[in-house]
């Protein structure tokens, strides 16, 4: 794991692979903790914020296509916990309200926590589909550190 301080757009086509619309990884780019994983390459890539009240936020968690599915995502989510259990008691995160990624943090320990309205359909300014299901509502899962 390596912490990326400078020049964070240079893994924009990996940031688009979990938020495809440039000006929404903008609102957070700068302001967030990047993180990437390399393993011969970099394989996953995430950014967290500090959203006060001692929650952490994932604003934005992507792997490689060709390299998903082998437990990358899982092992970055586990460094972020361990990593900052101490300084936070939550990590959360937004996602779509699609199975297999509910799924996925689920798996990661993450429990459902609230959800917010119209997300998607208020911010983006074309229609997202994850998995052929439109996003809608932003749902909210937490983890406890």
């Amino acid at each position: 794991m390596k912490e990326v301080k400078e020049n964070k757009k240079q893994y924009l086509s990996l940031l688009l692979l979990a938020d495809e619309q440039e000006n929404m990884i903008d609102r957070y780019i700068e302001k967030g903790t990047m993180y990437v994983l390399n393993d011969n390459g970099v394989k996953s890539e995430c950014i967290v914020t500090d959203e006060g009240f001692g929650i952490l936020e994932i604003k934005n968690i992507a792997t490689v296509p060709t390299h998903q599915g082998m437990g990358y995502g899982k092992a970055l989510i586990s460094f972020i916990a361990d990593h900052y259990k101490l300084k936070y008691d939550v990590l959360q995160v937004g996602t779509g309200d699609v199975p297999s990624t509910i799924g996925f943090y689920k798996a990661c320990g993450f429990e459902y926590s609230h959800r917010l309205k119209n997300f998607f359909t208020d911010n983006y300014d074309h229609p997202i589909y994850e998995d052929g299901v439109q996003l809608v509502d932003m749902i909210y899962l937490k983890m406890k550190l």
